[in-house]
C-alpha cells in the first residue's frame, strides 16, 4: 500500500509563486512515475505534469508549461511542483498520484495510488 500525502497549498496573489509538495511512503518511490493532477470546482479532474522514476523525463500540460516546474528528491521521498506564474485559473485542488509503472502519463487511469489533495488559491 502507498501512501501519499499533499501540502504546501495555500492562497496567493495573480503572478505569485507557490510550491506543493507530496511525500510517499509504502514502496520503493524512485521506481515509480509520479504525477500532479487538479481540479476545479464544477470540472473534471485534469493533468497539470508528470515525472520519470529517476527524474529524467517531465511532462506538463499546455497551460502550465513554462510556469510549473515538477522535481522529485528520491532520498526523502518527496515529489514537488513549482508553481510561478499564478494565475486565478490555476485555482484547484492539486493531487499527486503515484504509477505502479515508470511511466510519465497525462492520464488519470495510469496512476493508482492518490493523496488527498491540497487547496491552492490564486486571488486575482
Amino acid at each position: 500500500q502507498v501512501q501519499l500525502v499533499e501540502s504546501g497549498g495555500g492562497l496567493v496573489q495573480a503572478g505569485g509563486s507557490l510550491r506543493v509538495s507530496c511525500a510517499a511512503s509504502g514502496r520503493t518511490f524512485s521506481m515509480n512515475a509520479m504525477g500532479w493532477f487538479r481540479q476545479a470546482p464544477g470540472k473534471e479532474r485534469e493533468f497539470a505534469a508528470a515525472i520519470s522514476g529517476s527524474g529524467g523525463i517531465t511532462a506538463y500540460a499546455d497551460s502550465v508549461k513554462g510556469r510549473f516546474t515538477i522535481s522529485r528528491d528520491n532520498a526523502k521521498n518527496t515529489v514537488y511542483l513549482q508553481m510561478n506564474s499564478l494565475k486565478p485559473e490555476d485555482t484547484a485542488v492539486y493531487f499527486c498520484a503515484s504509477s505502479n509503472f515508470n511511466l510519465v502519463s497525462r492520464l488519470a487511469r495510469d496512476y493508482n495510488y492518490w493523496g488527498q489533495g491540497t487547496q491552492v488559491t490564486v486571488s486575482s
